[in-house]
This record gives C-alpha cells, structure tokens and sequence, in this order.
C-alpha cells in the first residue's frame, strides 16, 4: 500500500478508482486529480500497473473476484462514489487452476447466484450486477469518462488522411454488422473489406483481432469498425483505442480506423492522431 500525507486544509473530495490494466486508469487519476480529487485506487489482482501507485493518493490491490474486499478498502477511504475501468481479459477467466487463483467471497457469490440467478450471465448483466452490489454498500459507480472527456472521439475526420471513396461502403456495411455483435455480447469491433467481414472481435479482444485480421487479408486495406454497444453503460466496458491500435493496424495491413463519435476512448488522443498520421492511418469518428 502506498498512501500520500495528508494535507491541512479542509478535506478533498474524493474519488474511488477500480483498476484494471491498460493506460485508462491512469488517463481517469490525472483528471480526477486535476478536478481536485484526492483519489483512492484499488488495483484488481495483478491486472493493475504498478506504477499506478504513484498517480494517486492511495493504492491497494484487491483480488478480482473478491468486490467485499474492494469495498471495504475504498469505505476505510471515506469513498462513496468510484470509477472502474481498465481491462480484465477475459481469457484469465479459463486458465488453469482458476479456482484457485480466484476464489470468491461471498459478495461475488451474491451477485452470481442472486442478483443473476434468472438471468443470461452476459459482461453487461454482470457489470450491472457488480454495479448493485457496490451501490447496496454505499459506493455508487460513475460514468467512467467523467474525468477524461476530453480523450473521447469527436465526429468526423480526426487525421489529415481523407477516407477514400472505396472504403465509404465498407463502413456503412459494416457499421450496423458491428452494432448487432454488441447487442449480443459477442465484440465490439469487425474488420471489413470490400463488404466483407474478414475478423470478428470475440473474447481475444482487439489487438489479437487485428493480428488475425492481417493474416485472413494479406492484400492490406481493411478497416476496422469499433462501435459502442447499443445500449452503452458508460459506466464500464467503454471501448477504447489508441497507440498499439494505430500500430497493430499499420503492422496488418489496415488503412482505417472507424470508431463511435462521443463513446470511444482515444487513449492519448493527441499522440494517437499524430502517430496514426505518421502511418498513413485514417482515423473516423461516426
């Protein structure tokens, strides 16, 4: 645990952060900050960076599949209102040995057996879940962009690159293909060309796509779509690209990357409009 003196003044107000990994927590820590927040982070399991700890004021890792332990830690903080973001893959879910390495408590055994019990247990059903759960304890989630809102995608074009005319179909075949995917909870993003869908995003994730994308069409100029889900809880699961995005596509053969205007996170925007400009990738948000 790591924890900042505290200052003589009148108390901060203060700002719960459940981390996983990935740079958005950090992006959500500076801004909170700035904002005048005294920030308390909870880092699930291994997932969370460690260099984490010296953006906020006080950082504590918690197991994954332990939210009582996670609560506790922010209410010991005064915490009543919290962010969770960054990624927890999927894929740690199916490893060997998974009972072991994460072993519930009772509160996660309360969200699955009760709060889901009648219930398709879909990632939105349980993020909602997990949601409740932590409002039954007093800690109410936020919209996780409240403090980063100015890294999220804008409407049209973002880089000096002009979409070309062939790709214009692409998109809009595309767009309500990737729509239906998030509907179902199968991804968040598609890689088309020509109005074919070459890769879908499933439980790999984006990066593993992309990779699977430039093998599927070794020709090059694939675009990929990545939308919001229909019914976006912008409190978690919000999508997001950014550096390695604009590198994994360059390095695959993609010449475009269409995202949701208002629901996609640009991590380091800036630094992700100037490098996909660099790399000759056209980024369009919709």
């Amino acid at each position: 645990m790591k924890e900042r003196p505290e200052t003589k003044c009148q108390p901060q107000r203060v700002l719960g952060l459940i981390a996983g990994e990935g740079r958005l927590p950090f992006l959500v820590a500076s801004g909170a900050r700035k904002a005048g927040l005294r920030v308390i982070c909870v880092g699930l399991g291994e997932t969370a960076d460690d260099s984490l700890a010296s953006e906020v004021d006080v950082f504590q890792r918690a197991a994954i599949a332990r939210p009582g332990s996670w609560m506790r830690k922010l209410r010991k903080n005064s915490v009543t209102r919290a962010i969770m973001v960054g990624r927890v893959s999927k894929g740690r879910l199916f490893t060997p040995w998974r009972i072991l390495r994460y072993v519930p408590d009772w509160r996660a055994f309360r969200i699955y057996y009760c709060r889901l019990r009648h219930k398709n247990k879909q990632a939105d059903l349980l993020l909602s879940a997990v949601a409740d759960e932590l409002a039954s304890g007093g800690i109410i989630l936020e919209n996780s962009t409240m403090y980063c809102k100015e890294h999220l995608a804008t409407a049209g074009l973002m880089t000096g690159k002009q979409v070309r005319s062939s790709l214009e179909g692409d998109i809009e075949f595309g767009w309500d293909i990737v729509k239906r995917l998030g509907e179902l909870d199968i991804g968040q993003a598609i890689a088309v060309k020509e109005k074919e869908v070459v890769a879908v995003e499933a439980i790999e994730g984006t990066a593993a796509m992309i990779e699977r994308a430039g093998q599927l069409c070794r020709s090059g100029g694939w675009t990929l779509i990545k939308t919001s889900k229909p019914q976006q809880d912008m409190r978690f699961d919000v999508p997001c690209v950014g550096p390695d995005t604009v590198r994994g596509l360059a390095a695959n053969g993609g010449k475009c990357l269409v995202v949701e205007a208002g629901k996609t996170i640009i991590i380091d925007k800036p630094q992700t409009i100037e490098l996909a400009d660099k790399l000759g990738i056209t980024i369009l948000g919709r």
